[in-house]
């Protein structure tokens, strides 16, 4: 059994004002999804699926996944707003999909093993692919129900270029997960790590608290329990045509309800990402540092 790993990619990308999902940081061209893809083959993963919009999957197939087609087991799904359960309908002034959570149900028919979820324009670093495979399998082996996450220190994952949105993640004595707590809105201050909160309280971090990255192991069962959140979420907010349905949500629910245990797994890896257009050359400056300490060869798919 290799576990899959499902790639999020339908984002529009407001604030870095494009699609980062094409963009190209690497030396000879790569994209950040094809050092995910690169770094999860060598940790042991199979088949690879990508949930993208209908409009850009020629763009995914010809544009930044051209070299690593013929390489790997690469699957799509699609996210578009009318792909919900059987039984539920849209609302007519919906015009954008339905959140991350929704992102990973679409992929349903695509997954019977154990798998994990990326972001496509998230840099998780080698050791955390690893660390994912070998709980999932691990897991997988054992027959329990365990899930997981990945959490990096926040002072790891912040941008220069303006605030960003993490969920703070809150684990026991064991090291199984608690909770999620989304922050909006986190920033820099000089040297202090604030986050303004919703009724513009401002509180302080240190910096060393774990966050969720999006980087989740889950267990082919979360389908059921996604299926059944989802359904009460539409339900709940169907006059509400901004509402999403978010992942750390499903996992919260999940941990509330006591249907499985979510590890908080730890990692020494560095995340990066590109929240806004400037944070664009940092990405490029760090997949150079990585080339030259090698880690990486100049061209990955040679």
């Amino acid at each position: 059994m290799k576990p899959s790993l499902l790639i999020l990619a339908a984002g529009i990308g407001s604030r870095y004002g494009g699609l980062k999902q094409v963009d190209r940081f690497g030396p000879s061209g790569e994209t950040i999804v094809e050092y995910s893809i690169y770094d999860a083959l060598r940790a042991g993963f199979g088949k690879i699926i990508l949930v993208v919009r209908k409009e850009f999957v020629n763009d995914f197939k010809e544009l930044v996944l051209k070299k690593v087609m013929n390489k790997a087991d690469i699957d799509f799904v699609f996210q578009e707003i009318e792909n919900i359960p059987e039984g539920l309908s849209s609302p007519p002034d919906r015009i954008k999909p339905w959140g991350t959570g929704h992102a990973v149900l679409v992929a349903r028919e695509k997954i019977n093993s154990p798998f994990a979820v990326i972001n496509a324009d998230d840099f998780y670093g080698a050791g955390s692919f690893k660390i994912m495979a070998d709980f999932l399998i691990d897991t997988y082996n054992d027959k329990t129900e365990n899930y997981c996450i990945v959490g990096y220190p926040l002072a790891h994952t912040l941008s220069e270029s303006g605030h960003v949105s993490r969920g703070i993640c809150m684990a026991d004595k064991d090291g199984f997960l608690t909770s999620i707590v989304e922050h909006k809105k986190i920033y820099k201050e000089g040297t202090i790590i604030k986050s303004q909160l919703d009724d513009n309280t401002v509180i302080e971090f240190t910096g060393k608290e774990k966050v969720s990255m999006n980087l989740m192991g889950f267990m082919p069962s979360v389908f059921n329990y996604l299926d059944t959140q989802f359904r009460a979420f539409i339900r709940k907010n169907i006059n509400n045509p901004n509402a999403e349905f978010y992942l750390p949500a499903l996992v919260n629910t999940v941990i509330k309800e006591g249907k499985a245990r979510v590890r908080l797994l730890q990692t020494s890896e560095r995340w990066f990402g590109v929240t806004y257009k400037e944070d664009r050359q940092m990405v490029i400056s760090n997949l150079i540092n990585l080339l030259e300490a090698g880690i990486y060869p100049v061209n990955l798919w040679e």
